[in-house]
């Protein structure tokens, strides 16, 4: 899954592909690059990140999508919290709802992806972007992660939502310290018990840079490494900026993978 910010302020990127024309080129580039998805999003979620207004929003991501709706033969993902944003882009050829809020209560997200049959990652997060990092605090990360699945799934199964459609995220850097984002990842096995697609958004997370002393710009090796390990422990979808060199380690770790005795 390439990342495309049509954003001033994500954490990596920012700014480098606000302008439209930036943005579709950097998408075609990743598509080229091997992407097998693409996700557009118009507001940043890094911790600390202002909410953008929904006209903004939309203002940012749909000329993204829909030059691209008509260019690139891969699904288009949009990258939002806001049910008309997701409601706008499904329209405009998306056909994947990437939700960091799966945590809300209001149901109105929901209710759109069970109407329209798109997929739907259910991120777990802790709080919201403003609060995520106020020292987060958990008994045991696995488990209430796995008990938010459970919950999620029902709900959504209420909501109309068919579980085929459901893609599972354990929310890298959403309300986790760097213990608790290194405990998931060691333990991204067990979430295969839920029969769904498992999703991971590792790349440059500040997570890499805290444990090994790098800047966004060199987190590079650290977050293939994470990748990699994901993939062998059942990961099916990688979240990444870096997709030419993440596409070349999965391929190597899953050439290994098949001569596994």
């Amino acid at each position: 899954m390439g990342i495309v910010n049509v954003t001033p302020d994500s954490f990596y990127d920012g700014g480098r592909f606000l302008d439209t024309r930036a943005a579709v080129a950097h998408a075609l580039q990743l598509v080229e690059a091997g992407a097998e998805i693409i996700d557009v999003g118009g507001e940043s979620t890094r911790p600390g990140a202002v909410p953008v207004a929904e006209s903004e929003e939309l203002r940012r991501v749909m000329p993204v999508l829909e030059q691209l709706a008509g260019r690139v033969k891969v699904p288009l993902s949009i990258d939002t919290v806001k049910p008309g944003v997701a409601r706008a882009a499904l329209a405009a050829g998306a056909s994947i709802v990437n939700d960091v809020a799966a945590n809300r209560e209001e149901a109105a997200m929901w209710r759109l992806v069970g109407e329209t049959g798109a997929g739907y990652v259910c991120m777990h997060a802790k709080g919201t972007p403003q609060t995520m990092q106020l020292d987060p605090a958990y008994a045991d990360v696995v488990r209430e992660v796995g008990e938010f699945f459970e919950g999620r799934i029902e709900r959504l199964g209420d909501c109309g939502v068919g579980r085929e459609q459901i893609i599972l995220d354990v929310g890298i850097g959403f309300g986790k310290t760097v213990e608790h984002n290194l405990e998931l990842l060691g333990a991204a096995r067990s979430f295969a018990r839920f029969g769904r697609p498992l999703l991971v958004g590792v790349s440059r997370k500040s997570f890499i840079g805290k444990l090994l002393g790098a800047e966004p710009p060199g987190r590079l090796p650290g977050a293939l490494a994470c990748a990699c390990l994901a993939v062998a422990a059942g990961v099916q979808i990688v979240r990444a900026h870096d997709v030419a060199e993440t596409v070349q380690a999965i391929r190597m770790t899953e050439a290994i993978l098949a001569k596994r005795s």
